[in-house]
């Protein structure tokens, strides 16, 4: 009986190895996203809206797994980036204005969250602003040239588990579930322009141009790692395939799991109290008060959480923004690319990299607040993923480029289905602008 017990264990053990070791690029991909930006704009969604907006976290889990699943099964069969394959394909004005606004969008992200790092880090830190984000923007490009991505990422992903802070305030907190559990499967709209514009906040910064191009090229550096390219030709089988989806499908529910529980959280705590404006990175901290609120110091130990996560998944986020700008303007140049070849073997791609982050950190000396910068630059996310999304839906399904890899039917609706959505979110709020 004990030797079948620990067989058993021993079998499962195995299988958790086996699960963990198909993880990656997708896991990674979907950390990211729930980047400083998205912790700002759940946080103001659930303060604001309390959970009428809780709806978008589950309605757009399988539109966020189908879409960062093409991206990546067009890196794996192209064994090449999004950005080279639109080259390839497509006339140079299309591959300009794609490169072209993912640059334009990933920089004002990244300058957005290093002004949040450095808004997170003053509630614990006594030292300027200025002083904070400096410091952020020298560790990031530092450790971005001169570290391997696997060994950055590895390192700060044991910082973003300070995420878990929030499933465990909704489980302390008491909760309406019944209206948790109707929020959650019946959508609830209106039709004005802060409400539309949040939500096109919560689209843009969940179904992310970055994340299109980030998880790609890494699928193509898995590929180089695990020798699966001959003569720039990539080895696809069904196996590859497969293993790539429980990665990205893992990673993706991982990443809405979160989304909802920060609405959630975000709602329960301070939508009731009164507190619907999120004006500063105290008052997102504020949402995860009951987890210490025992605590002689919970107030501090609140902010020290939040403050960990914020700067967490900015340090994870910033390299993953900057290098998806990177793979896409060297792909269009031919330039070598790769977070894991050195400096002076890629100038082109590190001095993207380099230009991108420092304009950032400039964008936060301009008079823009932190956390409005946040939601502006998801905003902008969901504006820049619609012509990408129609882009991605072309590849994806034609046969000339992907061959027998080619997307599904259903697949190939999903992808159409989100780009209707979010261009329909787009006009709605130019409507309601115009309106009101």
């Amino acid at each position: 009986m004990k030797a079948t017990l620990m067989a058993r264990l021993k079998q499962q053990k195995i299988r958790l190895k086996n699960w963990a070791k198909l993880l990656g690029p997708g896991v990674t991909t979907g950390a990211a996203d729930d980047d400083p930006s998205g912790i700002a704009t759940y946080t103001q969604t659930g303060a604001k809206f309390g959970y009428s907006q809780l709806w978008t976290a589950v309605y757009m889990l399988p539109l966020m797994i189908v879409v960062q699943e093409t991206c990546a099964r067009i890196g794996l069969v192209q064994g090449k980036g999004i950005a080279a394959v639109i080259k390839e394909y497509y006339s140079k004005r299309v591959l300009y204005f794609i490169v072209g606004t993912v640059l334009v969008a990933n920089t004002i992200n990244i300058g957005a969250d290093i002004g949040a790092m450095a808004s997170a880090a003053a509630l614990i830190i006594p030292l300027p602003f200025a002083v904070l984000a400096l410091a952020f923007t020298s560790v990031t490009l530092l450790l971005e040239i001169f570290t391997t991505y696997k060994t950055y990422s590895r390192i700060l992903k044991w910082l973003a588990l300070s995420l878990l802070a929030y499933p465990l305030t909704l489980i302390i907190v008491k909760q309406p579930w019944l209206t948790l559990l109707k929020a959650s499967f019946i959508p609830s709209f209106s039709f004005n322009f802060e409400y539309i514009f949040i939500i096109i906040g919560v689209l843009g910064t969940t179904i992310s141009p970055y994340m299109f191009f980030w998880q790609a090229s890494q699928e193509v550096e898995e590929e180089k790692s695990k020798r699966l390219l001959r003569n720039g030709k990539p080895l696809v089988t069904r196996r590859l395939l497969n293993n790539m989806r429980i990665d990205n499908a893992t990673g993706m529910i991982m990443s809405e799991l979160t989304t909802w529980c920060i609405i959630v959280v975000s709602a329960t705590v301070l939508h009731r109290s009164g507190n619907t404006d999120i004006k500063d990175a105290a008052d997102a901290a504020r949402a995860l008060e009951p987890l210490v609120r025992s605590f002689p110091t919970s107030g501090y130990i609140a902010k020290l959480i939040f403050s960990t996560g914020i700067i967490g998944l900015g340090l994870l986020a910033i390299p993953i923004l900057s290098g998806s700008a990177a793979y896409a303007i060297s792909e269009t140049l031919d330039w070598k690319t790769g977070l894991n070849l050195k400096f002076k073997k890629a100038h082109g791609f590190y001095g993207v990299i380099t230009i991108a982050t420092l304009v950032g950190l400039m964008i936060n000396f301009i008079g823009i607040d932190p956390i409005k910068a946040l939601i502006y630059a998801a905003v902008l996310n969901g504006v820049a993923a619609v012509p990408l999304l129609f882009i991605i839906a072309r590849i994806s399904s034609s046969e000339l480029i992907m061959g027998k890899y080619k997307s599904s039917k259903t697949a190939n609706i999903i992808v159409w289905i989100t780009f209707g959505v979010m261009a329909l979110a787009i006009i709605g709020m130019i409507v309601s602008f115009i309106n009101n």
